[in-house]
This record gives structure tokens, C-alpha cells and sequence, in this order.
């Protein structure tokens, strides 16, 4: 176990096919060597009883909560049953040394949520054209990830909401409206498999929703196809390619913030323009799914990709009253 920085992994899962498994139990087993480790299994009953007799090194148990968001109801159980503070929150594809588990251990002394960097390992076309999205994310102020790290305290005692799509912003955003502290940890870089190709199709228009929790980053991107277009039409090609260049060039200040530019191969600012002519096009049919509803998420249809700030921080302040006027209450009783 990592002393005396006790720590919580919290593992969401939801799996249709046991594709797999005995890799990843290598990994938990490894892993529960180093800290406890929670799995909270949302998967069909016969899945569920195998994981549960494959893990019987670690505590194995079902969502607890409602919600439309399965990967959010599961992070919050696990939060709600850790025997630590200190929790760990990582989707089934991401995989932790010992270092970077007490690196992240180190951040939540001084932070109450740490947003760690994956890198993709092995790197297969599709896991390096989702790379160039990395870098831009990293350049513009931080990529978000399939981990972070949180502080239960820093939520009070209450949960975020389940029903939303980008359910790590919302996390983040729970925090901070708490006044918790958050730290954008670029240089910690924690390795993270590639999904299928299939999965990886299935993934981009849904990825391009989550810009409806981030208006400005939104708007930025529903205004390249029409200008891209406008380009073509007027023959602009220099115009083009200056754009393109600049793309690359952000991506590659991206690759070298926080000193962690050799977790990424030197070509991944190449792939960045290849991403964001994908998200010209996918966040013009996140729209459209938007006005139609939402987005399909397994069984169900999220419309909010993430609650805004601002509310939130209503929400905190009118709980912080609340709970003030009891304790005036109680005190004026005794």
C-alpha cells in the first residue's frame, strides 16, 4: 500500500463483453497492491457475477445511484463508500504506475482536484489523431482526461449531478463551486490504451457534444467549417495553409508545456489539423443532435453536457445558508 498517502481507486465500470478481462485483472491485482481499489460494476448480471468472482482481491459492488450517465453514477459511488479522502477516479482503459499514483497523492495534499494527462500507449493511427486533440487542449489550458484525482471532502457530502454527459468537467465544476482548489497537472502523464477503431468512430460526435458545457470553445469551433468553406470557394490556398501551420504550431506549444513533451512523439502536432477538420464537421452534428434532444449515451438521451459554473456556485451559496440558518437554529434552541 502507498504510506501514508492512503489512497482510493475508484474504477466506473460497465462492460458488455468480457473481452479482456484477464488483462485488466493483472492490472487491478497489481494495483490493489499499491492502494484499495473500489470497482463499481454497472454490468448485465452474468458479466457482474464473473467480475465478481475474477476480483476477489478488491471490493466489487453495483451503482448505488440513479442517473443517465453510468461512468458518473459509478465515479460517485465510489466516492461516497471510499475508506479515504484521497480518491482516484479512472475509466477501465487507464493504467497507473506506482509513481504516478504517489505523484497524484503528492497534488491532493495541496489541491482538493488534480486533472492528470493521458498519454496514449501503443499508438495506433486513430490514437494519434486523438493526440492532436490532447495538444490543443493542453495548449488552450488543459486536456481532460479519463482519471483524475479528488479530495471527497471537497465535495461536502454531496453528490454532482449524474445526469450530464461530460461528467469530469461537472466534477471539476462541483469543486470549484465549493471553493475547492483544482490543479491541471500537465506533466503528469499517465498511460492510457487506445480504444478499438469502432469505438474510437462511435466516440467523435459524442466528444464534439461535450462543447456545449464550454460556449467559448464551442463557438470557436462551429466557425472553422464556415470559414474553411469561404476559403475554398475563394481560392484562398495561402490563407489555408497559414491555418493549417498555425494549428500545428499551437499543438506543438501544447506537446512542451509542463515539460512533458517527450511522452509524446515529435509528429503528434501534425496530426492536430487532421482532429480539428473532424471537429468542424462533428460539432455541426452535435448541433443538430442538440436541437433534436440530445445525444444517445447507451440506453438513454443526455441533453446537458455539463452544468454551468455559475449556477453551481448559487447552488453551494443558497446550501451554505441554508445550513448557517440551522446552525443559528439549533444554537438558539440550546
Amino acid at each position: 500500500m502507498l504510506q501514508p498517502e492512503a489512497l482510493e481507486y475508484v474504477l466506473p465500470l460497465r462492460w458488455e463483453s468480457d473481452e479482456g478481462l484477464d488483462e485488466l485483472t493483472a492490472y487491478l491485482r497489481r494495483l490493489s497492491e499499491w492502494v484499495d481499489v473500489t470497482v463499481v460494476d454497472g454490468s448485465p448480471a452474468s458479466r457482474f457475477e464473473e467480475h465478481r468472482r475474477a476480483w476477489t482481491f478488491l471490493r466489487h459492488v453495483p451503482p448505488a445511484l440513479a442517473g443517465a450517465n453510468g461512468k458518473a453514477r459509478g465515479a460517485m459511488t465510489g466516492i461516497a463508500i471510499s475508506r479515504h479522502d484521497r480518491v482516484v477516479i479512472a475509466d477501465d482503459d487507464v493504467r497507473y504506475e506506482r509513481a504516478d499514483l504517489v505523484r497524484l497523492s503528492d497534488l491532493l495534499r495541496i489541491a482538493d482536484f488534480v486533472r492528470p494527462q493521458n498519454v496514449f500507449r501503443p499508438l495506433p493511427w486513430h490514437a494519434r489523431w486523438d493526440t492532436g486533440r490532447s495538444l490543443l487542449n493542453r495548449a488552450l489550458g488543459g486536456d481532460f482526461s479519463g482519471t483524475v484525482g479528488v479530495r471527497r471532502s471537497a465535495l461536502r457530502g454531496r453528490p454532482y449531478d449524474t445526469d450530464v454527459l461530460f461528467e469530469n468537467l461537472e466534477l471539476e465544476r462541483t469543486v470549484r463551486a465549493h471553493g475547492g482548489r483544482v490543479i491541471v497537472a500537465h506533466e503528469l502523464c499517465v498511460t492510457r490504451r487506445p480504444p478499438s477503431v469502432n469505438r474510437f468512430l462511435e466516440q467523435r460526435v459524442r466528444q464534439a457534444y461535450d462543447d456545449f458545457a464550454q460556449p467559448a470553445r464551442l463557438v470557436r469551433e462551429l466557425l472553422v467549417l464556415p470559414i474553411v468553406v469561404t476559403a475554398v470557394l475563394r481560392r484562398r490556398w495561402a490563407a489555408l495553409a497559414v491555418g493549417v501551420t498555425a494549428v500545428a504550431v499551437l499543438a506543438e506549444t501544447g506537446r512542451r508545456r509542463g515539460g512533458a513533451a517527450k511522452a509524446f512523439p515529435r509528429t503528434s502536432a501534425l496530426w492536430a489539423p487532421l482532429w480539428l477538420a473532424e471537429r468542424a464537421v462533428t460539432v455541426w452534428i452535435a448541433l443538430g443532435l442538440r436541437l433534436r434532444g440530445g445525444v444517445r449515451y447507451r440506453e438513454s438521451r443526455i441533453s446537458r453536457a455539463a452544468t454551468p459554473l455559475r449556477r453551481l456556485k448559487r447552488a453551494a451559496a443558497a446550501s451554505a445558508d441554508e445550513e448557517n440558518s440551522k446552525e443559528h437554529a439549533h444554537d438558539r434552541a440550546a
